[in-house]
């Protein structure tokens, strides 16, 4: 079997490990319908109002206190993100309170620093909003638009959260403006009560900001919902093309829309003009080995931390990919069997990997594949009839839209 991580690599990306994310709680104040936590999903651990231990993150932040000032550590960027997620993180404050307090008085890191950011349903914000602006967290509210836009966010009785958080969020915008503009941003969920369109004016207009705005997880769903769950389910790409002047949207938006993020990384990996360090400069790409599929490495991007003490690549998939977890007394994470185990995934992807004619710019996530433990197959597999139609739309939009070309090669440093 080809070895394409090694236990060194894994070690090295702890040390360089630019985001940490705390599933701070399973318990939430809303029973949103497409939560990837309800009732579409099967590929997550039981919701049981869980609270994650203050003392075994703690413990987790002192493990990687070590690697982070070892010599491993050559990260060009000196920033580490603490992140809180949920659940509704503000129903355990004091566990974001508590490592945010130990972070700031016990961290030594004198080659690092810290930020923090939360994604939050902001039901409880005008509770926390001055440590938030204390402490310059970055703030993700979860909106999905207007107010017939949000009629799937209700609370456990079937009530709008809408006028509540919309509330909540003008508060924290009047109270600290300087702070909104900077730290605030929203995201929304795209599903058959609003659109890419409707997302879009509302935020522009109410909040002059660009959402984020992503589709429901297709991955996971429940055989019994299917049906529902492709009713619910709308086509970004599709809802921004139907918008009446979708190309102005889409050029506002820009990282925000399919296109601008599909020809990024066509052009970073195509174009022969983008380098991510000297290496990258000075070696031999046509001598590199392609590794199958474009999942992220374990840790390279971001570690997770489960309500349940699991340690998992990242919050977007099932929890039976664990690499790790934090155990009573020790943190049980073996770099050793984490680089076997992505490498038995490689090994089961690497026939149709190497077959496909998009393999430098594929985007497909080995979590995400059916079967990954038995025969998974890829459907974003390119022949080359597929790949050619895949260059001539990325041809035709830099056509149409000739600005691009300069936009994303100077503003996008790392996608």
């Amino acid at each position: 079997m080809n070895k394409y991580i090694t236990s060194d690599y894994v070690v090295s990306a702890l040390a360089n490990l630019p985001q940490l994310v705390f599933e701070v709680t399973d318990a939430c104040n809303l029973r949103c319908k497409y939560c990837a936590y309800g009732e579409f999903y099967e590929d997550y651990d039981c919701r049981e109002n869980k609270m994650l231990s203050t003392e075994k993150a703690i413990r987790l932040i002192d493990y990687l206190v070590e690697y982070w000032n070892s010599n491993l550590n050559t990260s060009a960027d000196k920033n580490i993100m603490i992140s809180f997620y949920g659940g509704e993180p503000l129903l355990n404050f004091p566990f974001i309170e508590a490592v945010v307090k130990h972070i700031r008085n016990n961290v030594h890191c004198p080659h690092r620093r810290f930020s923090f950011s939360m994604t939050t349903n902001a039901i409880l914000l005008h509770k926390y909003m001055d440590f938030l602006q204390e402490n310059n967290f970055h703030l993700l509210v979860s909106l999905d638009g207007n107010k017939e836009n949000d009629e799937y966010r209700m609370d456990k009785v079937g009530h709008s959260s809408f006028e509540r958080v919309v509330t909540n969020v003008d508060m924290l915008r009047d109270k600290y403006p300087d702070y909104f503009l900077r730290y605030v941003n929203f995201n929304a969920v795209l599903h058959n009560r609003n659109s890419v369109e409707s997302i879009y004016r509302f935020f522009k207009e109410k909040y002059d900001k660009i959402p984020r705005i992503g589709e429901l997880n297709n991955v996971g769903i429940r055989k019994d919902k299917l049906e529902e769950f492709n009713r619910t389910y709308k086509n970004s790409q599709e809802s921004l093309q139907q918008a009446e002047h979708y190309e102005e949207i889409e050029r506002d938006m820009f990282m925000n829309a399919g296109n601008y993020r599909n020809l990024t990384l066509f052009l970073h990996q195509y174009s022969g003009f983008v380098y991510r360090d000297y290496t990258d400069l000075l070696y031999d790409k046509k001598e590199a080995k392609s590794v199958p599929t474009g999942t992220c490495f374990p840790f390279s991007k971001k570690m997770f931390v489960t309500v349940n003490s699991k340690i998992l690549p990242c919050e977007r998939i099932g929890h039976q990919f664990a690499l790790g977890r934090i155990g009573k007394t020790e943190i049980e994470l073996n770099p050793e069997w984490i680089a076997d185990k992505y490498n038995d995934y490689y090994a089961r992807m690497e026939s149709q990997c190497n077959r496909c004619k998009n393999k430098k710019a594929c985007i497909q996530c080995l979590f995400n594949l059916k079967d990954i433990e038995s025969k998974p197959v890829c459907f974003g597999y390119m022949n080359d009839k597929d790949f050619n139609n895949y260059v001539n739309q990325q041809m035709h939009f830099l056509e149409q839209n000739p600005e691009a070309y300069q936009k994303i090669m100077k503003e996008v440093i790392v996608w």
